[in-house]
């Protein structure tokens, strides 16, 4: 069974992405000087991403396995996961956004 959002549990798997994204974890050369002591933005938005695609996978394999008439999947089940990956999508869309807009906002910038 799917369990709800805890916002404690989500806070602290944040925290573990932010410290496997910590510069202390990747090897350090003399491209990566410069970068020390930030989190590598591309990284954390590629997991963020990947994430997203398996709440969605997830969702689509209960999907398959509710309209196959699998016994073990109910229908609480599936419109919970289903519910997960779409909030977790327009999440990732409004980051995406964001993003955009700020490059637009710093591209206007005058020098």
């Amino acid at each position: 069974m799917i369990k709800a959002i805890d916002p404690n549990q989500l806070l602290t798997q944040m925290r573990a992405l932010q410290a496997q994204a910590s510069p202390a974890t990747q090897p350090l050369s003399a491209d990566n000087a410069e970068n020390n002591g930030r989190v590598d933005f591309g990284n954390v938005m590629k997991q963020a991403i990947g994430e997203v695609n398996n709440l969605q996978k997830t969702s689509g394999d209960l999907k398959t396995s509710f309209e196959l008439g699998d016994p073990n999947v109910n229908l609480a089940d599936v419109m919970i996961a289903s519910e997960k990956a779409g909030v977790a999508f327009e999440a990732t869309l409004q980051v995406r956004n964001k993003l955009i807009e700020a490059y637009q906002e710093v591209m206007r910038m005058s020098i």
